[in-house]
């Protein structure tokens, strides 16, 4: 397949873009070349498309049904279980409703973690994006439960060479206080030698870290350094309680970490994220929009423009991390964290990008078009999604969408009535 982009506006002026197969083989003026498909990119700017490093894309199902908890009981009073009455066909559709809106808003890749591998990896495949899925793992220090854990893995792990390359498998302890420290160990050492992501949560909660320091006598990220699980491979989400002793431990273990603002702000979970000690440490870091239930959208726009503005009035400075510097924890940190060729505009790099309309009035005048797009906009303003070579979206239009979402009532209704 071959896309011709003609005309788009690009960080270097208006070009030509090119693709051939799954990458961008040509940037430049001018492209005389007959491809299978020509887009006008006039009025348009082409980016990366955009990549979410923390969902939970199922729960897009539970959407509204618990809002206004604390993290704690919304957990154990709400979420846990209805989850337990969720089928494989369940997750399934409330997986490709959350495509439509990742799509929608210009995300192509994602680490999610959750239950039902199947029904994630195959709504995912089906919809065309690109999805790094942790296989969820809870023992709650159970025997039973940790045997279970292992073999639910390494089932998964098999299933997941079923999908094409754009599905990916990647491990997902919940967290310190619902995995053993056994499995996470056992964990730790399947994801290594299959050179697979390991996804966590982290210092979610303050409950957490004191937790942590009554039981093991160290913070959370002292308990995992001290059981050998951070690596290059570990990706820890939130980290919103952390000493000056665990930002060097993730510094010093190259672990990435996942920021999800406005979950935390919606679970009122804290607002202690030390977002420039980590990045002085030089710790990698990406934006997340947890699940719906939590941050009830999956627009990673609203993201950066939240992170951006929470440090602007948590260090009173409204010069602090600025609209271009938000915008490159949604594309520029991908590679590093995913290990794809992903998260730039250049040639040899994977053709996942986006369009984005000008001519939206979020967009006028277009004094500083990043800006507008983290200050102004939001996911509305992307026409157009391409991934992995193939259009996802074009002008607004995703085929299927419609059948999603007359499915999603049907589904819902089934499901509350067990």
């Amino acid at each position: 397949m071959t896309i011709l982009i003609k005309s788009v506006l690009t960080e270097h002026g208006i070009k030509d873009v090119l693709i051939v197969g799954n990458k961008i083989a040509q940037i430049g003026d001018k492209i005389n070349i007959e491809a299978e498909e020509i887009i006008d990119g006039k009025n348009k700017a082409i980016l990366p498309s955009f990549f979410n490093g923390h969902t939970h894309l199922a729960m897009t199902l539970f959407r509204s049904l618990a809002d206004d908890m604390a993290l704690k009981p919304w957990l154990e009073e709400k979420i846990w279980p209805l989850e337990a009455k969720l089928t494989e066909e369940d997750v399934y559709w409330g997986t490709k409703l959350a495509c439509l809106e990742l799509i929608r808003s210009g995300t192509t890749t994602f680490i999610d973690m959750y239950h039902h591998f199947n029904g994630i990896a195959r709504a995912v495949d089906e919809m065309g994006l690109r999805g790094i899925i942790s296989q969820a793992s809870f023992d709650f220090s159970d025997e039973g439960l940790k045997e279970k854990v292992k073999k639910d893995v390494e089932w998964a792990f098999e299933e997941c060479k079923r999908y094409s390359d754009r599905i990916t498998i990647a491990l997902g302890p919940h967290a310190i206080y619902t995995v053993s420290e056994a499995s996470l160990v056992w964990l730790k050492d399947f994801a290594d030698k299959k050179n697979l992501l390991l996804n966590i949560h982290l210092s979610e909660t303050e409950e957490e870290v004191n937790n942590s320091i009554e039981k093991n006598g160290l913070t959370p990220t002292g308990y995992l350094e001290k059981i050998g699980f951070f690596g290059a491979n570990v990706v820890a989400s939130h980290c919103l309680h952390l000493t000056d002793d665990d930002i060097a431990i993730l510094a010093k273990r190259n672990v990435k970490v996942i920021h999800n603002p406005i979950s935390n702000m919606k679970l009122a979970s804290g607002d202690s994220f030390r977002f420039f000690d980590l990045v002085n440490a030089g710790v990698t870091i990406g934006f997340g929009t947890d699940g719906a239930s939590s941050s009830n959208n999956h627009d990673i726009l609203e993201v950066a423009k939240m992170a951006s503005l929470k440090q602007k009035a948590k260090l009173n400075n409204p010069a602090t991390l600025p609209a271009r510097e938000a915008f490159s924890f949604v594309t520029d940190s991908s590679e590093s964290i995913t290990g794809m060729k992903i998260g730039k505009m250049a040639e040899g790099y994977l053709a996942d990008l986006c369009l984005l309309d000008l001519r939206i009035p979020e967009m006028m005048p277009n004094h500083n078009f990043v800006s507008n797009l983290v200050y102004s906009a939001n996911g509305m303003a992307v026409d157009t999604v391409i991934c992995d070579g193939k259009i996802l979206m074009k002008n607004r239009i995703i085929p299927g969408a419609e059948e999603i979402l007359d499915k999603i009532p049907e589904v819902i209704q089934d499901w509350l009535s067990r």
